[in-house]
């Protein structure tokens, strides 16, 4: 994956100067004489350039063409100058392939390998206690520059990763509104176009022998259309805010409008918000079902408490296809019930259909 991020140029420059900087020591060589010099360049420019293939591929998250044989080739031009060069080469590009090494292998591996690094240009470049402080110097360069560079390549790949899941929340929460809207739109649209096309079709048949009642029905069907309307606004918005006193209340008169005797019980209990807006959830859907997929003639509303859990109970005689079976409105109800901690159920009871849901209160 390749990753656009301030981190990862930042850290290419990092790593590309300190390898340029250690490199330019080479640069000493020229003091030899034209020949020295410009084969101290070679050398350096062949570290300098196996190192940046390593880590360019490290910076982006996975591993250069040819590997692993870039790690030997790098370790090659690294040693090489010690027997190409006078004085050596290797403690000035050594810490270079430390860092190489920390990133493509695992830590057992990479640790003893930097250890035996260390001891060898201890011995190397030992010239006496007087001068002890170079010694240390080219051993702690080692370690040190190479956790450097270790370092500069996680943070480059955490900065990824993040990016990476910052890119698949967004995704999800963009998926999680659309689930949203789309369940929002079912459950609260369609009780109120099917009570629209339920008030059509009856002011159309009262139009010539009852004008007066058709007119009612007309009114009828103007308010839930302005109910609709709003519900239309509430989803995109976000805003759900539900009673369940209010819905039953809605859900009583719509059902007698069309013939549909309803009786409701509501127990006197105070809900939580989330409680509260599921059950009343719960009923819209119900009566939804109840207005368009049965022949029902009597339907009731019906809360009780029990152990800390209110149980909702919409029964309905509907006998004809379709009273209610689950589908994506009942699928949508068990979603919302989930989530404020409850269940939901809706099947054949009694002759008829019964569907039940349980939050705690």
């Amino acid at each position: 994956m390749v990753v656009s991020s301030s981190a990862q140029r930042l850290a290419r420059v990092l790593i590309t100067g300190v390898s340029v900087v250690y490199s330019l020591i080479g640069l000493l060589y020229f003091m030899g004489g034209p020949g020295v010099g410009l084969l101290a360049t070679a050398v350096m420019v062949a570290v300098v350039s196996t190192h940046y293939v390593n880590m360019r591929a490290a910076l982006r998250g996975g591993r250069p063409p040819l590997f692993p044989a870039t790690l030997p080739l790098q370790a090659v031009v690294t040693y090489a100058g010690d027997y190409l060069l006078p004085s050596g080469w290797s403690a000035i590009a050594a810490p270079l392939l430390a860092g190489t090494l920390l990133v493509f292998l695992s830590l057992r591996w990479a640790v003893p390998l930097i250890v035996l690094m260390m001891l060898y240009e201890g011995a190397n470049t030992w010239i006496g206690f007087p001068l002890a402080v170079v010694t240390l110097f080219y051993v702690i360069t080692i370690p040190i520059t190479g956790s450097m560079i270790y370092v500069l390549v996680r943070l480059v790949r955490v900065a990824a990763d993040l990016e990476e899941a910052r890119a698949d929340l967004a995704d999800a929460a963009v998926l999680k509104e659309r689930l949203r809207i789309s369940r929002d739109l079912h459950d609260g649209l369609g009780r109120s176009l099917t009570a629209i096309a339920l008030k059509g079709d009856l002011a159309g048949r009262l139009m010539d022998r009852d004008p007066a009642s058709a007119r009612g029905e007309v009114g009828d069907l103007v308010r839930v259309a302005r109910e609709a309307a709003q519900d239309v606004r509430q989803v995109a918005r976000g805003y759900r805010a539900m009673s369940l006193t209010g819905e039953t209340d809605r859900a009583a008169a719509l059902l007698e409008s069309s013939g549909v005797s309803c009786q409701a019980h509501l127990a006197g209990v105070t809900l939580s918000r989330r409680a509260e807006e599921a059950l009343a959830w719960g009923v819209r859907e119900a009566v939804t079902n109840v207005l368009r997929h049965s022949r029902a003639t009597t339907c009731t509303i019906t809360t009780s408490l029990r152990e800390g859990r209110v149980r909702l109970e919409v029964a309905n005689d509907g006998v004809g296809s379709g009273s209610g079976e689950p589908g994506g409105g009942l699928t949508g109800l068990a979603e919302r019930a989930s989530q404020a901690g409850g269940t939901c159920s809706a099947a054949p009871a009694g002759g008829g259909f019964l569907l039940t849901m349980e939050v705690p209160a």
